[in-house]
């Protein structure tokens, strides 16, 4: 079976919605949330951990091409096998298909830059994992990255669409009662 890509290679100092940047570096503050913001600690120092992170860029690319935003949304991506080791239940028989069909909130599944065909070496979006940077640190980091993979149409609107899906859950009280 021949898949469609799903990538396009890039190498232009621009950023748009579904860049996917190997290596940003997130700062991650570190504190006890039992004694944080209390009376006695107003003058806390927090600790901030750096990581290295995969992301992928959340923001609009209209937003990015008009210089609309300061600090870029992007979020966690991963390969599976990366993925199923700090989530060692997403090895099981099934639980794939189960994020495949969007039965499982927060994630997405896009196949690999380079080899589609191959699902065990797709990547997995974490919407459940997003960070805010500084557009000119992301832009930098792009640009540094020389050529680099971007979602093309119309992977990239059922990526943005999959993103919306999580923010527009509404959990009501009651429902009118199952036939």
């Amino acid at each position: 079976m021949t898949i469609d890509p799903f990538w396009v290679q890039v190498n232009e100092p621009t950023l748009r919605q579904g860049d996917y940047l190997p290596g940003c570096l997130v700062p991650v503050p570190l504190f006890d949330p039992t004694t944080f913001g209390t009376k006695d600690n107003e003058t806390q120092e927090v600790e901030v951990e750096v990581n290295e992170l995969d992301l992928i860029v959340l923001t609009q690319s209209c937003d990015l091409d008009n210089k609309k935003v300061n600090q870029v949304v992007v979020c966690t991506i991963n390969l599976i096998s990366e993925f199923e080791e700090t989530n060692p239940k997403f090895a099981t028989k099934g639980k794939w298909n189960e994020v495949l069909t969007g039965r499982i909130e927060g994630l997405h599944l896009l196949a690999s830059p380079t080899n589609p065909e191959n699902n065990k070496e797709a990547l997995v979006v974490d919407f459940r994992e997003i960070y805010s940077l500084p557009y000119e640190y992301v832009l930098k980091h792009a640009t540094e990255l020389g050529f680099r993979w971007r979602l093309k149409s119309p992977y990239l609107e059922h990526f943005s669409q999959a993103f919306a899906r999580l923010f527009m859950r509404v959990g009501l009280p009651s429902s009118i009662p199952r036939f």
